[in-house]
C-alpha cells in the first residue's frame, strides 16, 4: 500500500492468516481420520495359542498343501465335502474392516468370515474359507500377512473361487446347461495338470485369487486357482459338487465326502436364494 508521500507499507491482513490457521486445523483433522481408517483398515491375522506360540518363536507353519475357498459356494463346498468330518480344528481367522465387511472382534473364529482350518491327523494341510469382501487395498495385505506365516518350500496353492457366468466372455454360444463349469489359472512353479481347461482369454481373474496367484507367481510357489462359473445366486449343491473334481489329485491330502447327507447340504445351501428347482 503506498502513502501520499509515496512511502511503501506492508499490508496486514488478520483474516488471511486466520484462514492459513483454519486450513492447518484441518489439514491435520484429515490426517489423523485418515491414519484412524488406515488403522482401522488394517487385515488382523488371530491364531490359536499353539500356532502363535510357533510363529512367536520364529517358525513358519510347516504347510505342504493350501487350500484357499473364495466365495460362498467355495467355501461351502469345503464345509459340506471336507469339514463335515472330525479331522479338522479351526487354528485361526482373519478380522477385516472396510465399507462393505464388518470386522470379527470375538474370540469365536467360527463367528469370522475367514477362517482357517488344519488337519488333526495331518497339520500340513491347511484350509481357508473367505466369505467376506476384501478392498483393493486390503488384498495385498491379506495376502502378504498370510504367506509370511507359512514355509514355501514344497508348498502347493489351490484356490477355489466363486464366479458369476454373466462374467463368462466367450466368441460361443453358451447354453445354459453347460453351467456351472470350471476354468483355471496357474503359475509357473505348478508342475501338475490342471483337471480342466485353462481360463480363455480375454477373461481374467480378480480379487483375492488374483492376489494369491500373483504372489505365488513372484515367489515362485506353485499355485493354481479353480474358477466355477455359475449361473445360480448363492450356494447350491449343484456348484458345490463342481468343485470336488479339482481335489481330485489330493487324496491323501484331503478325503472328500462323495455324497453329503441332504441334511449337511441343506445347511449350507440357502434355499430361499434359488432360482429353480433343479437345486435343493
Amino acid at each position: 500500500m503506498a502513502t501520499f508521500f509515496g512511502e511503501v507499507l506492508s499490508v496486514y491482513s488478520r483474516a488471511v492468516e486466520e484462514e492459513e490457521e483454519d486450513v492447518e486445523e484441518e489439514n491435520e483433522e484429515d490426517e489423523e481420520i485418515r491414519r484412524e481408517l488406515e488403522q482401522k483398515r488394517e487385515v488382523g491375522l488371530h491364531w490359536s495359542p499353539e500356532v502363535s506360540e510357533a510363529l512367536r518363536s520364529g517358525n513358519k507353519l510347516q504347510c505342504s498343501d493350501f487350500i484357499l475357498a473364495v466365495g460362498h459356494n467355495a467355501a461351502s463346498f469345503l464345509s459340506a465335502y471336507v469339514l463335515s468330518s472330525a479331522n479338522w480344528d479351526a487354528v485361526g481367522h482373519a478380522s477385516v474392516w472396510n465399507e462393505r465387511s464388518r470386522a470379527v472382534t470375538g474370540q469365536n473364529s467360527e463367528e469370522s468370515a475367514c477362517v482357517f482350518h488344519r488337519r488333526k491327523d495331518n497339520p500340513s494341510v491347511l484350509i481357508c474359507q473367505v466369505t467376506c469382501y476384501l478392498a483393493e487395498d486390503q488384498l495385498f495385505q491379506w495376502t502378504e500377512k498370510v504367506f509370511e506365516c507359512l514355509q514355501h518350500r514344497e508348498l502347493n496353492v489351490i484356490v477355489l473361487s466363486d464366479g458369476s457366468v454373466a462374467d463368462y466372455k466367450t466368441a460361443d454360444y453358451l447354453c445354459s446347461s453347460s453351467a456351472p463349469f470350471l476354468r483355471s489359472l496357474h503359475t509357473d512353479a505348478f508342475r501338475d495338470r490342471p483337471v480342466c481347461q485353462p481360463l480363455e482369454q480375454p477373461n481374467i481373474v480378480t480379487g483375492l485369487p488374483s492376489a494369491v496367484l500373483n504372489h505365488c507367481q513372484v515367489h515362485r510357489v506353485a499355485a493354481v486357482v479353480y474358477q466355477c462359473y455359475s449361473d445360480v445366486i448363492g450356494p447350491d449343491s449343484v456348484t458345490m459338487e463342481t468343485y470336488k473334481l479339482a481335489l481330485t489329485r489330493l487324496g491323501r491330502s484331503i478325503q472328500l465326502d462323495p455324497s453329503p447327507s441332504t441334511d449337511v447340504l441343506r445347511k449350507f445351501a440357502r434355499t430361499a436364494d434359488i432360482q429353480s428347482n433343479l437345486y435343493i
